[in-house]
C-alpha cells in the first residue's frame, strides 16, 4: 500500500479518498477549502439521481448500484442525504426510436421495469403545476429523486476525517512535483511539498487551468440555477412535484421539488457557457434569467410571478465524448486523473470511490475501459443521453 495525495476534496476527491483509505493506503486529501468547497460544483442544494440514461446501459447500470447504496448511506450517517421522490422526464412531442425518453424506457424494460410512461391527461392530472397540455408523453422512475449534494459531501469529508484520511483546507495546489521522470507529489502555493507514490487530481472544473496539458480533453462550462420561491407552495412538493427534465434534450431545463427552506431550483443542462472558475463572468447574465423566466411563464404558469432569491453558475468540467475520465496518465508515471464528469456525475457518489481507487491501484474495472484515457477523442462525437448541446455541436 502506498502514499496517496488526493487533490480536490469535491465528490470525486472525498469518495476516492475513503476508498482507497479502506483498502489500507496512506491518503492525504488537499482542498482550497474550505469545505464544502463554495465554489465547486458538489455545493449545492441538490442533484439528481436517476438511472434515465438513454441507450446508455452502462451509466444505467451504475445508477442502480448508485441508488442502492444512497440508501444505505442514509441509514450509515443517520442523516437524508437521498431523497427518493421519483423523477419525471416529459416531451412534448410522442417518443419516437432515438429520443432520450423512448431509449431509457427501452433499457428500463429489459433490465428492471423502473419506469412507466406517462401520457398527456396523466401528466395534466397527477402534475398540476405543469401547464395544460403541453407535455404529450413522457417516463416515472419510482426509484429516483435527488441527493443534497453540499450536505453529502460535509457529510462523507467528515467521515473520512473519522477513518484516517489526512484531510488538510486550505491548501492551494502550484504544481505537480515530478522528479526523474515521475510524479512525486505536489507543490503548494506557499512552497510546500507534499510527497507521494501517487497524485490524484480530482479538481473538476479547475483541472484544464492547474493543468495546462489537460486543456485538449477538459472544457470548464458555466451553467446558470435559478432559486425561486413559489408564492403558493401547494402544487410544488415532492408529492405532486418531482424531479423534473422538461424535454430535457432538446431545451436543457430541469429542476426539483420544494426544499426545506421553500426554494423550488430550476437549472439548464445544456451547452453552457466556456469560463475559468475563477472568472469575474461567473454569474447568471440577463440573457440567461430571460430565457429560464420565458420557459417557467410557459410550462408553470404559478411560478411565473415567483420571485427568485438567489442565483448561481454551477461548472462543469466537461469532456469531449461526455463520459468521465478516470485514468492514470501513460507519460506522466503516479499521476491519476478522475475529471470530466461534464454536469452528470454527483449520483454516482456512492460508486466512484471505488472505480478511482481501482485506477490508482491498476485493477481490472470495466468501467475504466469507457473512462480511460483518450486523447483521440474529438469534440461532437458522442454526448450524455439528457444534455442539450445544439449551440456547442
Amino acid at each position: 500500500m502506498g502514499r496517496v495525495v488526493i487533490v480536490g476534496a469535491g465528490v470525486n476527491g472525498v469518495t476516492a479518498a475513503i476508498a482507497l483509505k479502506k483498502r489500507g493506503h496512506d491518503v492525504t486529501l488537499l482542498d482550497p477549502g474550505p469545505l464544502p468547497h463554495p465554489l465547486a460544483a458538489s455545493t449545492d442544494i441538490s442533484k439528481a439521481v436517476r438511472s434515465t440514461y438513454g441507450s446508455d446501459e452502462d451509466y444505467t447500470e451504475l445508477a442502480e448500484r448508485s441508488v442502492k447504496i444512497w440508501r444505505e448511506w442514509n441509514e450509515q450517517f443517520g442523516v437524508k442525504l437521498y431523497h427518493e421522490t421519483g423523477m419525471m422526464f416529459v416531451c412534448r412531442e410522442p417518443m419516437q426510436p432515438g429520443d432520450f425518453e423512448y431509449e431509457s424506457l427501452t433499457i428500463a424494460d429489459r433490465r428492471s421495469a423502473r419506469l412507466t410512461r406517462l401520457d398527456e391527461n396523466t401528466i395534466h392530472e397527477r402534475f398540476p403545476a405543469w401547464a395544460g397540455m403541453r407535455f404529450r408523453d413522457g417516463v416515472f422512475e419510482r426509484e429516483a429523486g435527488y441527493a443534497e449534494s453540499g450536505l453529502a459531501v460535509a457529510t462523507l469529508a467528515n467521515h473520512a476525517k473519522q477513518i484516517g484520511v489526512g484531510l488538510r483546507e486550505n491548501c492551494r495546489f502550484a504544481r505537480l512535483d515530478e522528479r526523474d521522470n515521475k510524479v512525486s507529489g505536489v507543490i503548494l502555493a506557499n512552497g510546500q511539498k507534499v510527497a507521494a507514490d501517487t497524485v490524484v487530481m480530482t479538481t473538476g472544473a479547475w483541472t484544464p487551468y492547474l493543468l495546462p496539458f489537460t486543456r485538449n480533453f477538459f472544457r470548464a462550462t458555466g451553467h446558470a440555477v435559478f432559486h425561486f420561491k413559489p408564492l403558493d407552495a401547494t402544487h410544488f412538493v415532492a408529492d405532486c412535484f418531482p424531479v423534473f427534465g422538461a424535454d430535457i434534450s432538446r431545451t436543457g431545463y430541469y429542476g426539483f421539488p420544494l426544499n426545506r427552506d421553500g426554494v423550488v431550483k430550476i437549472a439548464n443542462h445544456g451547452p453552457g457557457r466556456e469560463m475559468s472558475p475563477d472568472s469575474p463572468q461567473r454569474a447568471v447574465s440577463a440573457d440567461e434569467e430571460a430565457r429560464v423566466r420565458a420557459f417557467v411563464a410557459a410550462t408553470f404558469p404559478e411560478l411565473a410571478e415567483a420571485p427568485i432569491v438567489f442565483t448561481r453558475i454551477c461548472l462543469y468540467c466537461d469532456t469531449h465524448d461526455g463520459h468521465f475520465w478516470i485514468a492514470a496518465d501513460p507519460e506522466r508515471p503516479g499521476l491519476v486523473i478522475a475529471a470530466g464528469d461534464s454536469g452528470h456525475g454527483f449520483k454516482f457518489a456512492p460508486v466512484l470511490g471505488d472505480i478511482i481507487a481501482d485506477a490508482v491501484e491498476g485493477n481490472e474495472n470495466p468501467l475504466l475501459k469507457k473512462f480511460r484515457w483518450r486523447p483521440e477523442v474529438r469534440p461532437g462525437q458522442e454526448k450524455e443521453g439528457a444534455r442539450y448541446l445544439t449551440e456547442w455541436l
